[in-house]
C-alpha cells in the first residue's frame, strides 16, 4: 500500500469521525427572538462550556486540525 493510498485512507476515517462528533454535540436553544435582536441579550451570559460539551469541542477541534493537516499531505504527496 502506498503512502498516498495510506493517507487517504486515514483521512476518510476521520472525516467520518468529525461528522459523527458533530452530530453528537449538543443543540444550541436558539429561537426566534435572538435570531431577530442578533443575539444581543446572550452576549454577556455567555458561559463556558463544561462536561460533555466542552469534551465533544475539544474532539472536533482537535480532528478538524488532523483533517487539514492530512489534506495538506495527500495534496504534498500527490504533487511530487
Amino acid at each position: 500500500m502506498s503512502l498516498y493510498n495510506l493517507i487517504l485512507t486515514i483521512l476518510m476515517i476521520v472525516s467520518v469521525l468529525i461528522i459523527i462528533a458533530v452530530m453528537m454535540q449538543p443543540a444550541k436553544n436558539d429561537n426566534a427572538a435572538s435570531a431577530l435582536s442578533g443575539g444581543a441579550a446572550d452576549l454577556f451570559s455567555k458561559q463556558k462550556p463544561r462536561g460533555f460539551e466542552a469534551f465533544m469541542q475539544k474532539v472536533t477541534a482537535v480532528l478538524g486540525v488532523i483533517f487539514f493537516i492530512l489534506s495538506l499531505a495527500l495534496v504534498y504527496i500527490s504533487s511530487h
